[in-house]
């Protein structure tokens, strides 16, 4: 069968994650050893244990996301279950995607998105941004909202998640002043995010350089399933072509519809979340109705996956 392997990015974390599959599969717990071994901390024991506010920060969020993407992957890998036809990542699992498709190391990917979330909160301190979701709104009115709200500071739509489920993030005065003019524009909800940054917005571009630094020094190999990155919905086989394509994502719009769109219209019209909780999920259910999502967090969800997907080969 033609299927996607997709990883979820922040957002999806929380504490007790992947228990109930590490209870299963030891090769949960060694992969959150090497991931601690790189960063010097044991990430295991704040993943399950918390306090969510460690958890949360995002310099802890990303290589505990990553950890949670790779170790599913390779679960799934020693299952002995076919291979996806291509793969793709939410904002950070982009990274999931690239280690997985071995195009990077997975030592040095937990290094570069710990040191990613610290050159992101460093670009702007806690408080100073902000992000909120705007529901039942159309793209081009959203846009169009943040253009009206800017008032000279940055707010731009960063998220294009599903149909009428854009994510804005800019200035904290920037993205209120854009929610009550969402709002006045018809908008169902606009939500305000629990985030300390605010991501993929131009505000990050200083993150940005700094990450373009970092991944000259890390060797990137051609991916050996094709990745979809989120800046230009296109799978790059280059070097450079796939760092400049996570620099650039930074403070690009994640253009997430597109992604499944792609993948779908490619023939993947099942694809796998792999990694906590079951975000990725409800937005294909929203973008297109055609397209099956089994999310994997468990090992009833891995059973589940593994039966659609053998199953129908």
């Amino acid at each position: 069968m033609t299927f996607a392997a997709i990883f979820p990015g922040q957002g999806s974390q929380s504490v007790g994650m992947l228990s109930e599959l590490a209870q299963q599969y030891p090769l949960v717990q060694q992969t959150f050893a090497e991931a601690s071994d790189a960063l010097g901390f044991d990430l295991w024991d704040m993943v399950q244990n918390g306090p969510d506010s460690d958890l949360n920060s995002t310099h802890n969020t990303q290589p505990a996301m990553l950890s949670a993407g790779v170790a599913v992957w390779r679960i799934w890998s020693e299952s002995g279950a076919p291979q996806p036809a291509a793969m793709a990542g939410h904002s950070l699992g982009e990274f999931t995607a690239l280690v997985c498709s071995g195009a990077m190391d997975f030592s040095d990917a937990v290094k570069l998105v710990a040191e990613r979330g610290r050159l992101m909160q460093e670009a702007v301190p806690e408080g100073q941004g902000a992000m909120a979701a705007i529901l039942g709104l159309d793209d081009a009115v959203v846009i169009s909202v943040c253009e009206k709200a800017a008032e000279g500071d940055v707010v731009q739509a960063v998220n294009f998640n599903s149909p009428g489920q854009v994510v804005i993030a800019g200035s904290a005065a920037a993205v209120d002043r854009a929610t009550q003019v969402a709002t006045d524009e018809g908008a169902k909800k606009a939500i305000k995010l629990p985030v300390s940054v605010p991501s993929h917005c131009d505000l990050m571009k200083p993150a940005a350089d700094k990450l373009a630094e970092k991944l000259t020094q890390i060797e990137i190999a051609t991916p050996s399933i094709p990745v979809i990155h989120n800046v230009d919905v296109t799978s790059h086989s280059d070097a450079d072509a796939i760092r400049n394509a996570l620099s650039m994502q930074l403070y690009r719009p994640v253009r997430w519809v597109e992604t499944v769109q792609k993948l779908a219209a490619d023939g993947m019209s099942d694809m796998v979340e792999m990694g906590p909780g079951k975000v990725l999920m409800g937005l294909i259910r929203r973008i297109d109705r055609s397209v099956t999502c089994t999310p994997v967090q468990d090992p009833a969800g891995l059973d589940k996956a593994l039966e659609k997907i053998k199953g129908a080969e």
